[in-house]
């Protein structure tokens, strides 16, 4: 996926034992954010994919890819075997028989007298199997397969698994090895396992890689696949077997040139002999060929490289970029699962071992804890006895050695194993155990400081483990500053997970610091491509360029929100000036690791940016909302300060977002989130009612400028969320602005007396809210009880029925040729009504522009000299007014009726059509008197029954539809059948459709069936207008000839639907209406209710006519005068900011209590106590289960120290045994044999708390001892701890010689294990230029070679070194103090640290000292001189003699062999003043003259990437020093 500056360019074994990764994304430019990689979203795409590809199209894609690139191997050369097939047949040294080859591979002549050789035998050819799998008889699950050479590029197969197949790439590689064969595990065990492994594959979209055939530990993934597929499951797991393709059974059935779609595979395990069957349950099958048949562990090799290469891969998301991390686990196995497990710790990959399930995983589960001393030849040949009895006998001495030293080597790396022991020390789950490896891995990997820690966060993060991140991460072992949780939130948020927010939240990230306006802008910029706010976004931002500044987006972000929202909010963001959009140039795209980046630098606010937004928490609110993300919005909205602003915006939001969005599930998911966000606004505006009425009411109008400077309520309004407006307190606040400044308890009739004798207000008769007011006498009563809103609807319907029989008076009686004088008031009359109905369209123009109008006018750019009422701020807003004015029912029906009395009043002035003109006014009487209805609206008897009345105006307008279709049909029918060509079209219609509209209320045609037929009712011809043409009839005997029984029966069908089915049908829709709104009906009347209160509020006190006065009035003050409006504080009042702030404190405080007030509801939920009561039962019973466990744990334990005790008894027996016999007592025949100490068998490291991580005993060279010498495929002898030293009888050992061939021939000793070249060579002392003394005295030489003072490696001759015999080097160690911007020197744990100079050479991984080997004579190490200029190296040479040796011996280096060793002299150079002339001189002269080399000062400490041997001497130098490592 693209980002959003790109959118325009886009709208095991043998089969399985021996076995053992993400492409880099493209990063956009981001310049705001450096230290975030840009995610995989993106705003360039439409809300739904422009084009879908079909089933066949994606075949026809795979069928012309996969064989273009995709390989099979195939034998051209038939060599007949000595062995026959399991038919008898003949067959080729490849295994398959002569049938099976190419023509020209039989033909004798092609490659005669050559032998077999695969490398030239077998060539490559495109794949003829690939496409779908399905498994017959096994629910038809499908599932993909590939067939492919062996030498297929990891990349390639990587590329078809991924975009070919469409699997997203995996946060975690899960490698499952183990025995090949069917084995038995332990019920429960093997429970945890497939519950375990499918829970860590599932939870953190792992893919899990076996052989893929239906035995051994493949089938047990199988079995945990299908098991979870037969229950709900969020996403599906995918599981990928790689298997040798020769060793399959039915291998016929998937060939298919053009591919499989499908390909039916039968699963015949009777028949398959020596083959394997492939697993249904498997998502994926990689089938791995080499041209041979019958041969297992083809597949080894490519899936050690497949699983290699995908962990190399870095997968980036949310910002945050991880290696994808790679883990095995096993389960039971033979030697190659042996050999598998060894690999992987060699190459640094975790291991699980579950222990009980047999073999090879419980040799290394029993010997686990033991110290490396106590893993021993016979330790090892008693277990294998014990787990390996069927096949315990074909072990060698050999064999037994070699597994012992690759179990010691295993057991040496105890941070890369990992044993599962089903329910000791707590352990549960498989996939607890596997993330904890990799954590525990991660620990030991060369990580600084926070960075090791940050890299277990983002790998906690992309497995969405939070449970993990709990109780390994966010300890007391490690302080979390906010800032450096910063880029996993931004991780959490994009990904969708929150109950990482919510951790990150509690360990102490502030949104209002977090959020900054890059951040932001990089999240926008990852909305989900299928939400529809980015579709809306998207067309936004259609005509922009492609690099865009956030303030900038966030402009447009604020556009769509204002949509969203509504016209009466302003936008959110404000307009950048155009100076900053003119400094819009393109940057370069940067990705930075993010391991070696400083994460504080991205969220440092600048003051600009401090003030971008109002409320960030609004901002990760809305963002969260318009992706229809729940859980993540509700823990945003838990933070957040205006919160019943806020959820009512949520709800309109969503409302909004609903109307567009296509897919039924997600738009259901809309409208339930809204409705639940607008309970969130009556639930806090519940508690602050509860608290104070005053302070609730105050938040209900209050403007609140987070949210567009818009109020409470009009959100509400908005988002027509009824159920809020219709609350008790909303209500009471309108109730008191329906009442103005009098009292809410005055009856009606008070009212109503007074505004007809208003002298009735000096006496008391209606009450005031304000004491003051009502003390107060003379012209403050009266204006304030005439400007109350109740008073001014009631002035109003009186002044309208006193219009309405004026009215209908002129109508019927004064309708003169010349207008009366009653006739000219009533033009009056109207006049103020069209004069109030111009001065209500601004009002509703500013209702929605007005903040924004207000801001325009009061700007510099703006003259104020321009009335508000013709400003327009966007060049749409008159548009949008009138849109708005026309939006209303009532205002369509005013215009309407003013329309038709000016076109009344035209016709009534014209002489000539006068009549007409009344005939105009009378209908226009109508619409005027259907106005009523909107007047009534307040009234709680009338109101609920005139919105039930619109309601089944709607239902109406459908039953016309169904009953014209009867009409006409019935209609059209009887007219052609009884009359002949009627012509004229009056007559037509009548007959078509008006008689047959009468004929449902009962009045039938006279001459339907010829009984009342009379000849004098009808015109024969049509000629009279008056009367009918006469139907079809006989001349002659003046009778209708038409069809009776047939116009009967039509008649009958007719009155049979109409009547009684289309008539009971509305009486239904009627009925199901008024069921339906009557139970909203308060709710609806409520919300209304609220329009006619604010249109009178703000509406003049003098009814028409006279309020022609208040127009004039009105128009002198704010046109002439210029005198600004007051703003009404009734709807929208503005706080000051202490009062403001004081508030929304009182509402947060309030909030928190409904928050607690909910999660205790919801704990008493029935429901929630039955779950509950379920989880404790499962945890008493998991309890019960482990105490059992632990206590045979602890019997163990016990029988473990007793063991101990028994030693240590033994050895005592055996000192004072010896103690008596060399002091004469007794004599030697009569001395006690005691058996010898043995170690003790299956001891639990866990329960050992005496033992150690390393084993103090393991003092033996190490390194030395690896079974794969580096820089070549020469193998070790294995050579065990044990037998080490010379001087133990090693009688099997015969280690391989091998001395490497080097260019400078000269400066080496001769090559070969020839006796006669060496014999000239003198050891142990100077031999010409070179010094073959050691540091550790004479050593022996044997067979004319030199022995290696350590012991024993494996390897004979002088491998990869110069020298027989000891090679001397040189380690200098350039040291400095680390020091701070200031200059102080840096420290930790109080103790000061160290920089330590290093170098770096080619793809080597580890920095090193900058020393080495020295050429005879010289005194500098040849790396020192490639990395200093030559004139430097006298000056180096004076500070070498000036420094402290540090060490002097032996070191323990993978080049060692029997025979030639390296030794070592570390001599120390410290710079202890960063002003010293020689530091800076040296500075001046580090250069690197070969350009793979990088020259650094690294920190030192103890995670430092550098080899093992250079630790130990950096070590030594910080404890010399006294500094932190």
């Amino acid at each position: 996926m693209e980002s959003l500056a790109k959118r325009r360019h886009d709208q095991g074994s043998s089969r399985e034992e021996d076995g053992f990764g993400v492409q880099p994304r493209r990063v956009a430019n981001l310049a705001m954010v450096p230290n975030l990689q840009q995610s995989s979203t993106s705003l360039c795409r439409s809300k739904r994919p422009q084009c879908l590809f079909s089933s066949c199209e994606k075949q026809e894609n795979l069928s012309s890819w996969i064989p273009d690139n995709i390989k099979k191997k195939e034998c051209i050369y038939f060599v007949e075997s000595s062995k026959l097939s399991d038919a008898g047949k003949v067959v080729c040294e490849c295994g398959y028989p002569r049938e099976k080859h190419l023509e020209e591979a039989t033909w004798p002549h092609t490659f005669q007298g050559q032998e077999w050789d695969p490398k030239k035998h077998v060539r490559e050819m495109p794949t003829d199997a690939f496409g779908d799998i399905v498994f017959m008889g096994l629910g038809q699950k499908a599932g993909k397969y590939v067939r492919l050479s062996q030498d297929t590029p990891s990349s390639l197969i990587y590329q078809l698994m991924t975009q070919q197949w469409g699997l997203d790439a995996p946060n975690l590689l899960i490698s499952v090895t183990g025995g090949a064969k069917d084995f038995n595990m332990k019920p429960r065990l093997k429970s945890v396992f497939r519950r375990g492994l499918l829970k860590v594959a599932q939870t953190s979209g792992a893919w899990v890689i076996t052989g893929g055939s239906h035995t051994g530990v493949m089938k047990q993934v199988g079995e945990a696949v299908r098991q979870l597929s037969g229950s709900f499951c969020e996403r599906e797991v995918v599981t990928i077997g790689i298997a040798t393709w020769g060793a399959l059974h039915n291998r016929e059935s998937l060939i298919h040139p053009m591919g499989g779609f499908p390909a039916e595979y039968i699963m015949d395990e009777g028949g398959q002999g020596h083959l394997t069957c492939l697993d249904s349950n498997h998502s994926h099958f990689i089938l791995v060929d080499d041209g041979t048949h019958g041969r297992y562990g083809v597949e080894i090799p490519l899936r050690t490289n497949l699983e290699k290469f995908i962990s190399q891969q870095t997968k980036e998301r949310g910002g945050v970029a991880i290696k994808i991390p790679i883990v095995c686990v096993v389960l039971e196995g033979g030697p190659g699962t042996l050999n598998t497990i060894y690999n992987a710790i060699t190459n640094g990959t975790p291991c699980v071992v579950v222990e009980g399930s047999g073999r090879v995983a419980d040799v290394i589960a029993q010997v686990a804890g033991l110290p490396i001393s106590e893993i021993t030849i016979s330790l090892i040949q008693q277990k294998l006895s014990m787990f390996f009895q069927g096949m315990f006998e074909t072990f060698t001495e050999t064999k037994i050695v070699e597994w012992t030293k690759k179990i010691q080597d295993i057991v040496r790396r105890r941070q890369l194993l990992t044993v599962f022991r089903e329910g000791k020390d707590g352990q549960q789950d498989v996939d607890v155990a596997i993330l904890q490896a990799l954590l525990k891995a991660s620990r030991s990997l060369n990580h600084f400081g926070h960075e090791n820690w940050d890299h277990q966060l983002k790998l906690a993060v992309a497995w969405n483990r939070v449970d993990i991140a709990q109780s390994e991460i966010f300890t007391n072992e490690r302080q979390w500053k906010p800032s450096e949780l910063y880029p996993m939130m931004v991780a959490a948020l994009i990904t969708n997970k929150p109950e990482f927010v919510k951790l990150f939240l509690e360990n102490g990230v502030q949104l209002k610091e977090f959020v900054s306006q890059a951040t932001l802008f990089y999240l926008y910029q990852n909305l989900e491509p299928t939400c529809v706010f980015h579709y809306k976004l998207d067309k936004v931002l259609a005509g922009e360029p492609e690099r865009l500044d956030p303030s900038v987006l966030l402009q447009h972000v604020a556009q769509v929100l204002r949509e969203l929202l509504g016209d009466s909010t302003q936008p959110l963001y404000s307009r950048p000036h155009s100076s900053n959009r003119q400094r819009l140039l393109p940057v370069p795209s940067v990705k930075i690791s993010v391991r070696r980046v400083s994460r504080q630098s991205l969220y440092k606010r600048s003051s600009g940016q401090a003030t971008f937004t109002i409320d960030p928490v609004r901002d990760l609110l809305i963002w969260a909302i318009v992706q229809n993300r729940r859980e993540l919005a509700e823990i945003i909205w838990a933070q957040s300060q205006d919160c019943i602003a806020a959820a009512l915006a949520c709800s309109k939001i969503l409302k909004e977002l609903s109307k567009e969005e296509e897919d039924t599930d997600s738009l259901e998911e809309m409208l339930a989130l809204a409705e639940e966000y607008e309970q969130r606004a009556i639930g806090v505006f519940t508690e602050c009612y509860r608290k104070d009425e005053e302070r609730a009411q105050k938040l209900l109008v209050r403007v609140s400028e987070a949210w567009g400077r818009t109020t409470c309520l009009q959100l509400a309004l908005e988002a027509k969320d009824m159920k809020f407006v219709s609350h008790g307190g909303v209500q009471a606040y309108l109730t008191e602005v329906w009442w103005g400044q009098l009292g809410v308890d005055n009856g009606l009739w008070r009212v109503v007396l007074c505004m007809l004798f208003f002298p009735l207000l000096y006496a008391g008769l209606v009450s005031f809210r304000n004491r003051r007011q009502q003390a107060e006498g003379g012209l403050a009563r009266v204006r304030a009880f005439f400007s109350a809103p109740v008073v001014v609807f009631h002035m109003n319907i009186l002044s309208y029925f006193a219009f309405l029989c004026l009215f209908a008076y002129v109508l019927m009686v004064d309708f003169q040729p010349q207008p009366s004088g009653c006739e000219c008031l009533i033009y009056l009359w109207l006049f103020s009504l069209v004069c109030e109905e111009l001065r209500q369209l601004p009002r509703k123009w500013r209702r929605f522009a007005g903040g924004e109008l207000r801001r325009m006018t009061h700007s510099p750019a703006c003259p104020c000299s321009c009335p508000q009422l013709f400003y327009d701020p966007d060049g749409s807003g008159l548009r949008k007014a009138v849109l708005v004015y026309f939006s209303d029912f009532w205002n369509k029906l005013d215009v309407c009726a003013i329309l038709l009395f000016i076109a009344g009043l035209t016709c009534r002035l014209v002489p000539s059509l006068l009549y007409t003109g009344r005939i105009i006014l009378s209908l226009d009487f109508t619409m005027f008197c259907l106005r009523l209805m909107h007047i009534f609206t307040i009234s709680k008897t009338l109101g609920p029954k005139i919105i039930i009345v619109k309601r089944m105006m709607k239902d109406v307008f459908f039953f016309l539809f169904l009953l014209a279709v009867w009409v006409v049909s019935f209609g059209v029918a009887k007219q052609a059948i009884l009359i002949h060509n009627e012509r004229r079209v009056e007559w037509i219609f009548r007959g078509a459709v008006y008689h047959s509209y009468l004929t449902i209320f009962g009045q039938l045609p006279t001459y339907i069936d010829g009984v009342n037929f009379r000849p004098d009712q009808c015109s024969p011809n049509g000629t009279d207008p008056y009367k009918p043409k006469c139907p079809e009839i006989d001349q002659a005997r003046q009778e209708p000839v038409f069809p009776e029984w047939l116009t009967v029966l039509l008649l009958c069908l007719y009155l049979l639907f109409a009547n009684i089915l289309l008539l009971n049908l509305l009486i239904a829709m009627f009925n199901y209406t008024f069921q339906q709104v009557q139970e909203h009906t308060d709710q609806i009347w409520k919300f209304q209710r609220h329009d006619l209160i604010e249109e009178y509020q703000g509406r003049p006190p003098a009814p028409p006519p006279f309020i022609l006065l208040s127009h004039l009035h009105l128009f002198i003050k704010r046109v002439v005068l210029k005198i600004p409006a007051k703003r009404h504080k009734q709807f929208k009042n503005k706080l000051e900011k202490n009062e403001e702030a004081a508030l929304l404190s009182w509402e947060i405080y309030l909030k928190e209590n409904y928050l607690q007030e909910q999660q205790l509801q919801q704990k008493q939920r029935p429901e929630q106590k039955i779950q509950d009561v379920s989880d404790k039962v499962d945890t008493m019973v998991r309890l019960l289960e482990t105490a059992r466990l632990k206590q045979s744990g602890a019997v163990e334990q016990r029988l473990a120290s007793l063991e101990e005790q028994v030693a240590q008894t033994a050895t005592a027996l055996h000192w004072i045994v010896k103690a008596l016999r060399d002091s004469g007592f007794g004599s030697e025949e009569g001395v006690p044999t005691l058996a010898p100490q043995k170690a003790s068998v299956g001891r639990d490291p866990e329960l050992d708390s005496g033992s150690k991580a390393e084993d103090p005993g393991d003092t033996y060279h190490v390194n030395a001892r690896h079974l794969l010498y580096p820089s070549c495929s020469v193998l070790r002898f294995p050579v065990p701890n044990e037998k080490v030293p010379w001087e133990t009888e090693f009688l099997v050992y015969n280690p391989p010689f091998y001395t490497a061939d080097r260019k400078d021939k000269d400066l080496v000793d001769p090559v070969g294990d020839a006796l006669e070249p060496l014999s000239r060579i003198s050891y142990n002392a100077v031999d010409g230029p070179l010094d073959r003394r050691s540091f550790h005295g004479v050593y022996a030489v044997r067979d004319g070679l030199p022995l290696n003072p350590m012991g024993r490696t494996g390897l004979r001759g002088r491998g990869d070194l110069s020298y027989f015999g000891p090679n001397h080097t040189l380690q200098p160690v350039l040291t400095r103090w680390r020091r701070s911007l200031d200059g102080a020197i840096c420290r930790k744990n109080v103790k000061k640290m160290l920089e330590v100079l290093v170098v770096k050479s080619g793809p080597s991984e580890h920095w090193m000292l900058p020393g080495g080997s020295r050429e005879p004579g010289e005194m500098l190490p040849r790396k020192l001189k490639q990395v200093l200029r030559r004139e430097f190296w006298s000056s180096f040479e004076s500070l070498l003699t000036q420094g402290m040796e540090v060490y002097k011996g032996y070191m323990d280096d993978p080049r060692n062999t029997d025979n030639a060793w390296i030794e070592t002299v570390a001599v120390s150079i410290h710079f202890p003043d960063q002003s010293d002339v020689e530091l800076k001189r040296l500075n001046s002269h580090l250069h690197s003259c070969d350009e793979g080399m990088a020259i650094r000062w690294q920190v030192v400490d103890e995670r430092i990437s550098l080899c093992d041997n250079h630790k130990v001497i950096l070590q030594k130098v910080a404890a010399l020093f006294g500094a932190y490592y």
